[in-house]
């Protein structure tokens, strides 16, 4: 098994995921001596107990790479595994980049020149015209516009970047079998088309709880900064401006009214030195170097 097989079978093992990958290839020497090796060896890799031993040695013998990526083929998509060459470099110097990438449409180059709008599903109109507005004035400029597809800012995001005839990829928070919101459906059609749907998750996983906040270190991760359209303390969109602090990305917010919930998250980050963007030029100032 080559490595690239090797890296998407142990993406479809529950609760291993790539720091404890990493961790195994360091005491083992390869991905692929993972799944040769006994619950023994297993176990002198820092992180890996006897209960996650044995868990994967029940599940990696029935992980099917070379399946998966004929499923993945059947929906039009690709698997890029972690020592693929057009795996996103942005992805790689991230803590926990993805052992594996499903992605429907095509990633390029310039997508490196990205950046990320997110914000609540309960958008007000303001939320969702600065959202629209925004992506359809990066997509004009030549960045890309990363979101994840979920209702309100996100949504809005994606199609102000294609009005603009610009590129924009979409995370999922679950697989590309499992899309959500199902309502988004013809929408993540067009995303495919002008840039990519992307998810880290095996064929058939449902998105939950879970999922959606692990998610979101790849919007950050993918993007050179992250905007914060609207968003409640805790929120997700938090989270993910979060998730860019720890990466090294930079960090905006839209200002709001101070009498609705969802200008509580960017006011607290621009009192925390997150630069105020009123207009797209607040965002380009933020990559001039």
């Amino acid at each position: 098994m080559t490595s690239r097989l090797a890296y998407i079978a142990l993406n479809m093992i529950d609760n291993l995921g790539p720091v404890r990958v990493r961790s195994l290839v360091e005491a083992l020497g390869s991905p692929e001596a993972i799944l040769q090796a006994g619950r023994e060896d297993l176990m002198r890799a820092r992180g890996i107990g006897a209960e996650l031993a044995e868990g994967m040695l029940a599940q990696r013998d029935k992980a099917d790479p070379v399946g998966e990526e004929k499923k993945a083929a059947g929906l039009g998509a690709r698997i890029l595994a972690f020592d693929d060459p057009d795996y996103p470099e942005p992805l790689k110097a991230i803590y926990d980049p993805p052992l594996a990438l499903y992605v429907l449409g095509r990633l390029e180059k310039r997508d490196r020149h990205a950046v990320a709008l997110v914000g609540t599903r309960h958008a007000t109109h303001y939320g969702l015209s600065v959202a629209d507005r925004l992506g359809y004035q990066l997509a004009k400029t030549g960045y890309t516009v990363i979101s994840g597809l979920a209702r309100g800012i996100d949504t809005a995001a994606h199609k102000g970047a294609l009005k603009g005839g610009g590129r924009t990829l979409a995370v999922l928070g679950g697989a590309l079998d499992q899309l959500y919101p199902p309502e988004n459906k013809e929408l993540a059609r067009a995303i495919a088309e002008n840039g990519a749907v992307i998810s880290e998750y095996s064929l058939g996983r449902a998105p939950d709880r879970t999922t959606f906040p692990y998610r979101n270190r790849l919007v950050s991760g993918l993007s050179m900064g992250v905007v914060v359209v609207e968003g409640a303390p805790g929120s997700g969109a938090l989270n993910t401006a979060e998730q860019a602090l720890e990466q090294g990305r930079s960090v905006m917010a839209v200002p709001g009214r101070i009498d609705t919930a969802g200008a509580k998250g960017p006011h607290r980050l621009i009192k925390n030195g997150a630069r105020l963007v009123e207009d797209v030029d607040d965002v380009l100032q933020e990559f001039e170097f």
